[in-house]
């Protein structure tokens, strides 16, 4: 195992407090119990969004907190959830009195531990609505969940649904506009190599030189099948046919294309992804409205990639192109 990290039992209390040492005009921290908050938090009137999850997913969630997104993120140990005390803690430091919708990724510990932060924040007034975020079409149940994951449209949900919340929209307003992204999006990923846990010092699983693990979750639990290594113009129909077929898409849809790195896969791949993602999309009939391209929903250092669309409405676009000022994401302002 070779990483650029100390004792792997501090990494990701140092990796926060670098995150706040490189963006101090945008979010602050909390170490005991660990959580990310925009550095203006409270705003008063405002819905404030909360996320987390384990980390190894960087820049998902810790960077996506700022104006027009989250309000706080909650980072647990490496593919390990983080506790109802840091949800719970987060929560009070953000609420300005209009509500907490809180953004939850489909895995079991996630869904435990939220919602029994839900249920403490309410024990201190606080309202709160949760959403699950259930995008995977690889497959319906996995090791970690019950039920399909949450993996790259979680971007979506947090920008778009943040984007409501700056614009003052009520709790249910926001929750609710949330909830359609969800069941307007679907995901899908490939791997060519495994991650290495630091904790492990192992990778986590084995793939052979022309193998890849198709329908990849993001903790490097397995997918649909293994095959053999295939060019990126096949990946693309590999990854973009279960997808399209999944909501299902139609002709004419308006889509935001959201071609995302797993950690470890250079830009130059991406693109070139994306060039073949985007040609398939036009072959359907679709309108590829808005693109996103980079790593943004990662696993650690694993080479491979996954592919979002989600179907776009009026509202949700304007909400896309709303300013964003974060560590990761940022337009418009």
């Amino acid at each position: 195992m070779k990483k650029i990290i100390n004792d792997p039992e501090a990494l990701v209390d140092e990796a926060v407090e670098g995150l706040a040492a490189a963006h101090p005009d945008l979010v602050r921290i909390s170490l005991c119990p660990r959580y990310i908050v925009r550095a203006d938090a409270p705003v008063s009137g405002k819905v404030a969004l909360l996320s987390g999850g384990g980390s190894g997913h960087e820049p998902l969630h810790g960077g996506f907190v700022g104006r027009g997104m989250l309000a706080a993120a909650c980072p647990g140990a490496v593919f390990t959830s983080p506790t109802p005390d840091q949800m719970l803690e987060a929560g009070k430091a953000i609420h300005g009195g209009a509500g907490i919708v809180q953004i939850v990724k489909n895995y079991t510990g996630d869904v435990m531990n939220f919602d029994m932060a839900a249920d403490l924040l309410r024990a201190e007034g606080i309202e709160v609505e949760n959403v699950l975020v259930d995008d995977d079409v690889a497959v319906k149940d996995s090791l970690y969940t019950a039920g399909r994951r949450g993996v790259g449209l979680t971007l979506a949900v947090e920008k778009i649904g943040g984007a409501a919340a700056e614009a003052g929209m009520g709790l249910a307003e926001v929750a609710g506009l949330c909830r359609r992204v969800v069941a307007n999006g679907r995901s899908m990923g490939v791997a060519l190599t495994a991650c290495t846990v630091p904790h492990a010092g192992k990778p986590s699983f084995a793939l052979a030189e022309d193998e890849m693990e198709l329908g990849i979750g993001i903790h490097g639990e397995p997918g649909r099948e293994r095959v053999k290594l295939e060019p990126a113009d096949r990946i693309a129909e590999l990854l973009l046919g279960p997808i399209i077929e999944d909501l299902p898409f139609e002709r004419d849809d308006r889509v935001l294309l959201f071609v995302n790195g797993m950690g470890g896969t250079p830009l130059i791949e991406l693109y070139a992804l994306y060039r073949k993602a985007a040609e398939i999309a036009a072959a359907h009939g679709l309108e590829v409205e808005r693109r996103l391209v980079g790593s943004y929903v990662t696993s650690l250092e694993m080479a491979g990639a996954s592919i979002t669309l989600l179907r776009l409405d009026d509202e949700m676009i304007r909400l896309w192109d709303a300013p964003v000022v974060t560590p990761a994401l940022r337009w418009g302002a």
